[in-house]
């Protein structure tokens, strides 16, 4: 599915405050329905901070946000309703099997007993973990974790899937697997709006935003990025931009 022309997501003067400390410093951008949009920054950059108030779990300090149709402010449940979040901090619980974690997820989702075990044999299949089932997450490979938390984010088919730093701590093949499924997300129409700090990873994305400093330093293509500061690589562009130049 072609990226649209609609945005799902504006947001507009963006402030996030923690006392005198700046985390979003008047953020502006706009985020495309079924794109790939890379929220790219080293760490304490902001990323964080400004995912959360986008899914509605913290307040922003001021700005205009609209996520998924709704205001962020005064229809935070819908906001909800319509996304999926997988967290920087691993999302699934250890001390339960693959299949509780599914079933208990998709009873959050609202999703019917038949809907979660149509949608649970599928995902299991998909990801070749019929076997592990019964296994708690805790005894699976991290790669395997990585992918069904993904997985678990996508159950309620959401509008739009936020992904936390997802890959960090995987292996290059793992997090190249993890990728696939984000492009099959997106194929799919699902936007998805993906943190990171690994700049390769922003070759994947249809643009990319870089924060530094709690603001957004640059923003679009990776290929016009590249133009834009004479840089072979995304690498170069976020050390360009790190360095004030």
């Amino acid at each position: 599915m072609a990226v649209s022309s609609e945005n799902i997501i504006i947001v507009k003067d963006l402030v996030k405050k923690f006392g005198s400390f700046v985390a979003n410093d008047h953020l502006t951008f706009e985020v495309r329905k079924g794109e790939i949009f890379g929220f790219l920054g080293a760490n304490g950059a902001g990323k964080t901070t400004a995912i959360k108030i986008l899914c509605g779990l913290w307040y922003p300090t001021s700005g205009e946000l609209n996520v998924a149709g709704y205001n962020i402010y005064t229809q935070r449940e819908k906001v909800k309703q319509n996304i999926g979040y997988m967290s920087q901090k691993f999302s699934l619980y250890d001390d339960l099997t693959v299949f509780e974690n599914i079933r208990f997820y998709g009873g959050i989702y609202g999703l019917r007993k038949k809907e979660i075990s149509e949608r649970s044999k599928s995902l299991m299949e998909r990801l070749d973990l019929s076997a592990a089932r019964d296994k708690l997450i805790r005894d699976i490979p991290l790669g395997w974790k990585q992918k069904l938390a993904f997985s678990v984010a996508m159950l309620h088919n959401p509008k739009i899937v936020f992904l936390d730093e997802p890959t960090g701590g995987v292996d290059p093949i793992t997090r190249r697997q993890f990728w696939n499924l984000i492009y099959e997300a997106a194929h799919g129409g699902t936007t998805v709006f993906v943190t990171t700090h690994y700049m390769d990873e922003s070759e994947y994305c249809d643009r990319v935003s870089i924060m530094v400093d709690g603001r957004i330093a640059a923003l679009d293509t990776p290929e016009k990025l590249k133009f834009q500061f004479n840089a072979s690589t995304m690498d170069d562009v976020f050390i360009q931009l790190a360095r004030g130049k």
